[in-house]
């Protein structure tokens, strides 16, 4: 049995609700993504279902944030900056940079900017955009 299924959503709203705890979530920008290799996925779709990861964070009282990158060149400059204007509790890096094989040295690039520029931050990955919640809540909870 997976943590979330031992736990009910009322007892992740007051664990969470106690103390809110930032959430950043990086990924490419939906602009940028090559879709060959998802016909199925366009930049509209992936929009709406990183709105609906970051929604069901927040609804669950964590503060999410969406940053997103744009190129392997401006990579961990961007996401360097971004963590240094707000102390985050937890850093999600999306499957799409650490799941796709020529992003790899992308992925290794931002889990050093995280661990540079937001090294208190748990680090933690999704498979796909449906179990970001749970990734969090994988970390997030032993905070304390």
């Amino acid at each position: 049995m997976s943590l979330s299924e031992t736990r009910t959503l009322e007892m992740w709203k007051e664990e969470v609700m106690s103390g809110t705890k930032k959430v950043a979530l990086i990924g490419w920008d939906p602009d940028v993504v090559d879709y060959n290799k998802w016909p199925d996925l366009t930049a509209e779709k992936l929009m709406a279902s990183l709105e609906a990861d970051r929604s069901k964070l927040n609804e669950l009282g964590y503060e999410a944030t969406l940053l997103f990158i744009e190129d392997a060149d401006t990579a961990y400059d961007a996401v360097s900056q971004a963590l240094a204007k707000s102390t985050y509790d937890c850093v999600l890096i999306g499957a799409g940079v650490r799941a796709v094989p020529e992003h790899f040295l992308v992925f290794e690039c931002l889990v050093n900017a995280v661990h540079q520029s937001a090294p208190q931050a748990k680090i933690c990955f999704n498979t796909n955009p449906t179990d970001t919640a749970e990734a969090v809540q994988r970390w997030v909870s032993s905070l304390g």
